[in-house]
Order: C-alpha cells, then structure tokens, then sequence
C-alpha cells in the first residue's frame, strides 16, 4: 500500500482491555485488522489498576494507559481540558492523521475528539449504543454528544436502528453517518465437534446481569419454563455478575431450581466458547440493544438464538437463525418453545460456515477504511 494511503489512526475510548465487551473486542479486532492493512494503529485509554504507560498487544498494537482513573463505570472524570497536553504529545509523537472516538459513554472519547479538531485532526466517532430521548440522562447525553460532534468528519453506527437514532438525537447529516456491523472471530467461537443429545435441552445465558440486559425479565421466564417442561427436560446455564444476581439467586431458591438453573458468575472471554457449546439455545433478554455481539458469538457456536426483538436484533441474523419475541415474559416462553420444537432442524456445522460467511472483522476493516478516506478528503 502506497504512504498516501496508509493511516495513522488513533484509536480512543475509556473502553479497552483487560475490561471485557462488545466496544473493547471490537476496537482490538479493527485494530488488528487495520494493522494487516499496513496502517498504523495506537490506541489511547486510561489506566486499569497498575497497568499505566505503554503497552504493546498482539501484532505490534501499541496501546497507551495514560495515568487517569475511572470514577464511574470505568469512564475517566470529565476535564475538558485536563486531558489536552497527554493528547497532543501523543498525536504529534505518533504523528496521527484521524482520530477515531468509540462510544457516546466514553468521557476520554469526547474530550480527544473535541481537543482532536481544535487541532485540526480529522475525527470519526462510532456510536455503540442506542439512547432514549426523554428521561433525564438521556437528554443530557444527547445535549453533550451535540457539542462535541458538531464538526465530526464522519460517523459509524452498528446497524441501521442505531443510525437512525443517532442521527434523529445529534442532527447530524444522514449521509455523514455509516453503517459498518460488528463481526465475530468465527476461529474461536467454534462448535463443539459433535452434536449434542437433545435428551435434555440446554439454554445458556451469557450477559451483564443488570436491568439493561433483561435480567429481570429471566426471574420470570425460567421458572415459568422450568414448569412448562418437566421431568429436568430444560435446563439453564447462566453466566456472568451484576446488580440483579441477587434477584435471579432469589428466583432459584424460592423455586427450588438449584438442580436446573447452574449460575456461574463471571465468565472471562476465552472461557466463553466453553460455555455456549455445552448448550443448544442461547437466550438473549436485552430490552436495548443497538447490536449484540453475544448472538454472533453463539450463532457462529451452532446455537439457536432466542431474543427480545429490540433496537438492531432483528437485523443481525437471518429468520432461520433466530426466533425473536418481545420483551414479554410470556412471549419470550412461546419463543423458547418454538425454538425447542425446531432444534432437530439445526445443524450447528452449517450454522457455523454461515456464520464465517456472513461477518469477518477484515470486511469491517475494509468499510472502515473506506470512511477514514472519506473522512481526510472532508473539507475543514
């Protein structure tokens, strides 16, 4: 590739490893990719516990933990200008061409894109999540995300919901606005080498246990399938921690499910392949999502997913691949029931080719790499 088209990027977000989710994996797996496409890669986020200064991951990606601490939900306290100097050094050290911003949570995000365009940086921001427009936290992130895009060079959504809602809350030109999904590692997220028995159907749950995600909305789907299908015929795995763990610990106990419902607490991500193969449905109970990275993952496991039909769902796999309910206990059972009656159907071989066919983190970098161009031929 010739020096007048290889970008000198800088990614930027609160997010990253050793933290684990859907933003942290897909900064790395662009990253990575990025790197294969002979451009230069450096990610900037904050310090995690004593990992501060400079790091540097898999494929040479050079990753700065500059000394800021997390004051809420690992975003770093809003300085506006606290964070100006360690931005410039680094930008000129590294000699940037773009800056790219991950998601409207992310204070670092806002304040390198802001500080980024004084400097007169290109800037790309990709929004992650979906936002409501009338409570209070909303309005207030809306009315930020405002200011500090107002001179965004270009903008990448997740699906074609969360463009929408992103354009209806910042005002932003439609045609500046992208949509480029997330992918899967489908190497290894593999399914398991032979087909399980359906003697006892197996469902797993792997998420935040927080209201976000649904968690409430299992307290009374799994008991109520629990009973619908008796003699230990369903069984349910559920991984991950949060809040509303002491509420589904409760539902166990007062149902006496302690044989049927395994909780298994937090999953670290290499272990997470483990996990799904061990079952045959994948329950997603999530009442916002703009795109959820989870299903990708257990689709490409040959599971069969049942989810709440909200935000960018019903876009991310083909009918055949998913029975979507809505955020209703009593639909969500008539979804799981469907999807046990249509079990014998899947192979999770043929789900899994699919699955590589369908999503790959190099596609992603090649539409990426289309809007960084996009974006440097921006006039100021």
């Amino acid at each position: 590739m010739g020096d007048q088209k290889r970008h000198k990027i800088l990614m930027v977000s609160d997010f990253f490893y050793p933290n684990f989710g859907g933003v942290e994996n897909h900064i790395y797996y662009l990253s990575q990719c990025l790197l294969k496409l002979s451009h230069k890669v450096v990610v900037l986020t904050h310090a995690y516990g004593n990992r501060s200064g400079v790091r540097y991951m898999t494929g040479g990606l050079k990753v700065y933990y500059i000394p800021w601490k997390p004051f809420l939900m690992q975003n770093t306290l809003p300085t506006f200008y606290g964070t100006l100097p360690i931005m410039r050094t680094i930008l000129i050290r590294e000699k940037i061409t773009l800056v790219h911003g991950h998601q409207a949570f992310s204070t670092l995000c806002h304040e390198a894109l802001m500080h980024a365009r004084t400097m007169g940086y290109k800037v790309v921001f990709t929004d992650h999540s979906l936002y409501g427009f009338a409570d209070v936290g909303s309005i207030h992130m809306n009315k930020v995300l405002q200011f500090t895009l107002a001179d965004v060079s270009q903008a990448i959504c997740v699906s074609h919901t969360s463009k929408e809602n992103t354009v209806l809350r910042l005002g932003l030109p439609p045609e500046k606005v992208f949509v480029i999904p997330n992918a899967v590692d489908t190497a290894m997220f593999r399914p398991a080498p032979e087909k399980l028995s359906q003697d006892e159907i197996v469902i797993v749950v792997i998420s935040r246990l927080v209201y976000r995600k649904g968690a409430d909305l299992l307290v009374e789907v799994i008991p109520e399938v629990c009973h619908l299908f008796p003699n230990d015929l369903v069984r349910f795995i559920v991984g991950g921690d949060g809040p509303k763990r002491m509420r589904l610990e409760e539902m166990r106990e007062k149902n006496s499910l302690h044989d049927l419902v395994e909780m298994l607490g937090v999953v670290p991500h290499a272990r997470v392949q483990s996990v799904l193969i061990s079952g045959h449905i994948f329950l997603n109970s999530s009442l916002t999502e703009a795109f959820c990275i989870a299903i990708l993952e257990a689709a490409s496991c040959g599971l069969l997913t049942v989810s709440t039909r909200v935000g960018g769902v019903p876009e991310v796999l083909p009918n055949d691949m998913i029975v979507l309910a809505e955020p209703d206990p009593s639909d969500m059972v008539r979804a799981i029931t469907k999807a046990i009656s249509i079990l014998p159907k899947i192979d999770p071989q043929v789900m899994h080719l699919r699955m590589k066919k369908l999503y790959s983190w190099h596609d992603v970098a090649k539409r990426t790499e289309i809007v960084y161009d996009r974006a440097l031929g921006c006039p100021n």
